[in-house]
C-alpha cells in the first residue's frame, strides 16, 4: 500500500472540489470514516451535509443510500424486510436502504424514536436482525446524520444513548462570500458531483482503516485523555460528562487525524483539537448553566485549560 496520506490527500482533494471552503470539516468527515465512526452533522438546510456524504462516497468507491427520515418512516424501511418467494416457496431478505457503505440519514430527528433505533444495532454491532436473522452490513460502513438545529416543531431529539454512537458531531456554516462565489462559478453549468471521480477503492479505505489502528499512543497522551473526559464529568456546569466511550472515540480520531497529518504517533495538540467535535454531544450541560447561555462547547474549553499537557513540567512549563 502507498503511503496513507497522499491516499487521504487524494480523498480530501478530490471532495473539496464539491465542498469548497470548508477544508477541515472535510477532513473531520474523513477521519471519521478512517476511525471506523459515524457522523453527526447539525445545521441549517442548503450549506452542503448531503453533498459532503455523496462526494466522500463518490471518492472512496463506497456505495451509498440516502434515507429521508419522516415521522411515518418504519424500521423496515431502514433495515429490509422479508418477502415470501411463490418461485422457491421461502422468503428472500430484502435489504433496506442500511446495507450500503456509507449511509446518509437525512433529518433524523424527524423520525420516530422507534425508527430512530433501528439504527443503533447496524452503528454499533455493524449489523441488522430482521425475523430473527442476523444481516450484517458492507465494509466499511459509516453513518452520516444530518439534523436541523433551528427549528424543532415535529421533531424527536435523539437520545443520550443514539447521540453516544457517534464519533463526532460538526457543523459546516455559512461559506464566506469569495467562497460563496466559487461555488456559483462551480456550479453555472452543472454541478462538480457529476463529473467527480473515484479516487481510491473501497478496499483501500479498509487498508487506511487498518493503518489507523498502528498509530502509536503514548501511555501519557492516554491519561491526557481520560483526564480531559473526567474534567468534563467533573466540571460545574454540567448535568453528564462524556462516557468512556468518548474516551475511545477521542482516541481513535486522533490516531486517524495523526496518519492524515504524516505522523505516526498522537500528540496532545490532536487531542485539544478534536475534544469539541468528539465530547460535544456527549456532554449535557446543566439547565442552570444554559440559562446562562453556557454550552458544551464552552465547557470543553475550560475543561482543556484545566488539565495540564503531558510533558509541560519536563519542558519547563508551569
Amino acid at each position: 500500500m502507498q503511503d496513507p496520506r497522499i491516499a487521504a490527500e487524494r480523498i480530501l482533494a478530490n471532495v473539496d472540489r464539491v465542498i469548497i471552503g470548508k477544508s477541515q470539516e472535510t477532513r473531520l468527515a474523513l477521519v471519521c470514516l478512517l476511525a471506523r465512526g459515524h457522523l453527526l452533522i447539525e445545521d441549517v438546510p442548503g450549506v452542503g451535509k448531503t453533498m459532503l456524504a455523496r462526494a466522500l462516497a463518490k471518492s472512496t468507491g463506497c456505495s451509498f443510500q440516502r434515507i429521508q427520515f419522516t415521522p411515518d418512516l418504519l424500521p423496515s424501511d431502514v433495515t429490509g424486510v422479508s418477502v415470501f418467494n411463490q418461485g422457491t416457496r421461502d422468503f428472500e431478505f430484502r435489504a433496506g436502504p442500511i446495507m450500503a457503505q456509507v449511509v446518509l440519514t437525512d433529518e433524523i430527528n424527524r423520525a420516530t424514536p422507534k425508527t430512530q433505533s433501528a439504527l443503533l444495532e447496524a452503528m454499533e454491532e455493524r449489523q441488522v436482525t430482521v425475523d430473527g436473522i442476523t444481516h450484517f452490513v458492507p465494509d466499511p460502513f459509516m453513518v452520516m446524520a444530518t439534523q436541523n438545529p433551528i427549528e424543532y416543531e415535529g421533531t424527536f431529539p435523539l437520545p443520550e444513548a443514539q447521540l453516544d454512537r457517534f464519533l463526532m458531531r460538526v457543523q459546516l456554516g455559512y461559506p464566506s462570500p469569495t467562497d460563496e462565489v466559487l461555488v456559483l462559478d462551480a456550479q453555472q453549468s452543472s454541478h462538480p458531483i457529476e463529473s467527480l471521480a473515484e479516487v481510491t477503492s473501497a478496499g483501500e479505505v479498509l487498508e487506511l482503516q487498518a493503518a489507523v489502528r498502528e498509530i502509536y499512543v503514548d501511555p501519557l497522551v492516554k491519561q491526557y485523555i481520560v483526564t480531559l473526559v473526567n474534567a468534563t464529568r467533573e466540571h460545574e456546569s454540567v448535568y453528564l460528562g462524556a462516557s468512556p466511550r468518548g474516551s475511545i472515540s477521542l482516541m481513535r480520531a486522533a490516531q486517524a487525524y495523526a496518519m492524515l497529518d504524516g505522523r505516526d504517533f498522537v500528540q496532545p495538540d490532536d487531542i485539544k483539537l478534536l475534544a469539541n467535535a468528539t465530547l460535544g454531544h456527549r456532554v449535557i450541560v446543566s439547565p442552570g448553566a444554559r440559562v446562562r447561555n453556557i454550552d458544551s462547547a464552552q465547557v470543553i474549553e475550560e475543561s482543556i485549560g484545566r488539565v495540564p499537557v503531558p510533558g509541560v513540567r519536563a519542558r519547563g512549563g508551569a
